[in-house]
């Protein structure tokens, strides 16, 4: 069965000693995604597709013209652009819109033969961290379906750890790729800021978004990294300097220092056995012989007020665009252009993602801005420059990668707030723009997963993939 395998270097060696085809592969992760269709992780499955493509990537295989990629059978979350196939970034606004075009990240998965299964469930348009803000409803976690698969790439998450694909991509905003990995189990990267092209990915807060993957393996998540980062003529956001040629020579590391946040041990608010959890991680770390130092992060309360502030301005801003006059859904009830907006929007956006274009409206509005949303990228700055200090001293900051394991579905009905608290360890790398990494450590009592975090400087990418593979073996 197809999700026995961890890693794509076990695939491939199953495909050349024709032990197993690309072709079997797809039929299996369909199977797959029948069977366990009602945890609602995938939007659209493209089966004959994936079949036609899985045939032809055989023939390439044997005739030794298989890009790195092949055997690969990944999801991609449904806020990335596929020429030809519907994107919606899970929301009602959306519904029919085809893409014209691919985003990068796209075409250079199909340069190196990966086969696109379909288009993975998420939070609407990206804003939420349960995934339960998703038109198509809530994405179930396989390790307890009562629970939230956490989001907004929950889709993503979930469809790698029930196997019903090898590895997906996600996009991180604000920890949208690293929780929802901690949740489910499994590895979520976000690289550094400007290393991956946003060209085709629909928009949440442009500064902050970042196309990540989340895969079974460390070794997956550096070969896909690998495919998609570097510069992109549609991106000039992008670092113009090109990244390594490989991110799999892996290194053992050497001794290092590591920082790890006093708060996430002695704040009421994070979980016990999540505390336990990093402290046992500690420990495993210091017999190994590094040092591991716990500092105070004294901007830690500011992280979270800070993000949300300047994402829902970005958000309020780049959702602009959908007014029901240029493309998706339009309100049958509108009768000029003032109701075409207003009725279209109100209709076609979900609770979620209206309180946050107000909340973004309103910390730009003009008597407001300096208040807030200048103020805050003050603080973001402060934010960049504490972090920058703390790794020039330290190789790495290691944090739980969310305060408490997946918690039930519907909690957050009653309170928003407690939603974006969850992003307190996540928010950092994505204020700052670091590379960051949410590695799978165990189960708690109740066999939910945990996962711990490993941050470094940005484009560190090559020592914290070599450092989270030798940290996943200790």
């Amino acid at each position: 069965m197809a999700i026995t395998y961890s890693t794509l270097t076990e695939i491939k060696s199953g495909l050349q000693r024709a032990e197993i085809t690309v072709e079997g592969l797809v039929e299996d992760y369909l199977a797959q995604i029948e069977k366990y269709a009602h945890l609602n992780a995938f939007n659209e499955v493209f089966a004959d597709e994936a079949l036609i493509a899985a045939k032809k990537v055989d023939n390439k295989i044997k005739n030794s013209t298989a890009g790195k990629l092949a055997g690969m059978v990944i999801g991609i979350k449904d806020n990335i652009c596929y020429k030809g196939h519907e994107v919606t970034a899970s929301s009602k606004i959306l519904t029919g819109f085809k893409s014209i075009f691919s985003s990068t990240v796209v075409e250079r998965l199909l340069a190196e033969d990966a086969v696109i299964i379909g288009r993975c469930n998420c939070d609407e348009f990206a804003m939420g961290a349960t995934n339960e803000s998703s038109y198509f409803g809530p994405v179930k976690n396989f390790a307890d379906e009562t629970r939230v698969s956490g989001g907004s790439s929950g889709g993503s998450a979930v469809a790698v750890q029930a196997g019903m694909c090898h590895a997906a991509l996600g996009t991180d905003t604000g920890g949208s790729v690293r929780q929802p990995a901690a949740f489910c189990g499994v590895v979520g990267l976000k690289p550094t800021y400007g290393s991956i092209s946003r060209h085709g990915i629909i928009a949440y807060a442009s500064s902050f978004d970042q196309v990540g993957p989340v895969t079974k393996s460390v070794e997956d998540a550096a070969l896909l990294l690998e495919v998609l980062a570097g510069p992109d003529d549609y991106d000039s956001t992008l670092s113009q300097t090109p990244p390594p040629a490989s991110y799999t020579n892996f290194q053992k590391p050497g001794k290092k220092k590591i920082a790890y946040l006093q708060e996430a041990i002695s704040s009421p608010g994070v979980d016990t056995e999540v505390k336990d959890n990093l402290i046992t991680y500690i420990e495993k770390l210091r017999k190994e012989g590094h040092t591991v130092t716990p500092i105070a992060f004294e901007l830690l309360d500011y992280l979270v007020p800070t993000y949300y502030i300047l994402a829902m301005a970005e958000a309020s801003s780049n959702l602009a665009r959908y007014d029901g006059v240029h493309y998706g859904y339009r309100s049958p009830q509108a009768v000029d252009l003032q109701s075409t907006y207003k009725k279209s929007r109100s209709e076609g956006f979900g609770k979620e993602v209206k309180r946050r274009i107000m909340t973004g409206t309103f910390v730009l509005s003009a008597g407001y801005y300096d208040a807030y949303y200048a103020k805050a990228q003050k603080v973001r700055r402060l934010i960049r420059q504490k972090t920058n200090e703390i790794l020039a001293e330290y190789d790495f900051i290691l944090v739980p990668t969310a305060p408490e394991p997946a918690f039930n579905i519907g909690r957050e009905e009653k309170d928003p707030v407690v939603m974006y608290l969850s992003d307190i360890f996540t928010v950092q790398a994505s204020l700052t723009g670091v590379p960051a990494i949410s590695v799978p450590t165990g189960n708690n009592s109740k066999g939910l997963p945990l996962g711990l975090q490993l941050l470094t400087k940005h484009f560190g990418e090559q020592q914290l993939l070599d450092f989270a593979k030798y940290f996943l073996e200790l």
